[in-house]
């Protein structure tokens, strides 16, 4: 019995060897830490501005697929009545008789990606309505979701 408890206290001390710390503990040098810190601020400064970019492109584009949905809408009213919507909220709720809505699948008329309301003309300048988005500058540019 005695030589099973001397067996079990040398294996126990030499797994306290190895538990043990060998040599002087190391962390990282202040050195180290700043070039890590510099290589993830370039990697930062390279991907960010493309981010940047594809999120204001993103905007841009859902502007112009619900310019497509509103048109449709405003295209189907024109089937149904027989002229074109005064205003967007027509496409929502009318009280015409041959009216078969509502036109828009949220009830809702969107506001553009800047939260704006879209620009609705009846007649239109471009055609028989004009329909569009003001765009991130709030005025009508090469940028602006437009239906012509």
């Amino acid at each position: 019995m005695s030589r099973l408890r001397t067996t079990r206290r040398h294996e126990a001390d030499r797994s306290c060897r190895y538990k043990r710390k060998t040599g002087k503990e190391r962390g990282f040098t202040l050195i180290e830490i700043l070039i890590v810190v510099i290589i993830i601020g370039l990697i930062a400064s390279l991907i960010a501005p493309n981010l940047i970019g594809r999120y204001e492109r993103s905007k841009e584009e859902i502007a112009k697929t619900q310019v497509e949905m509103l048109s449709s809408g405003v295209l189907s009213f024109k089937l149904d009545v027989g002229r074109y919507p005064s205003t967007l909220e027509e496409l929502i709720k009318s009280s015409d008789a041959r009216w078969r809505g509502p036109y828009l699948s949220k009830q809702i008329v969107p506001r553009d990606p800047w939260d704006q309301e879209y620009q609705y003309k009846v007649p239109g300048e471009h055609g028989p309505f004009d329909l569009y988005s003001l765009g991130p500058n709030g005025k009508l540019d090469d940028k602006s979701a437009k239906s012509w």
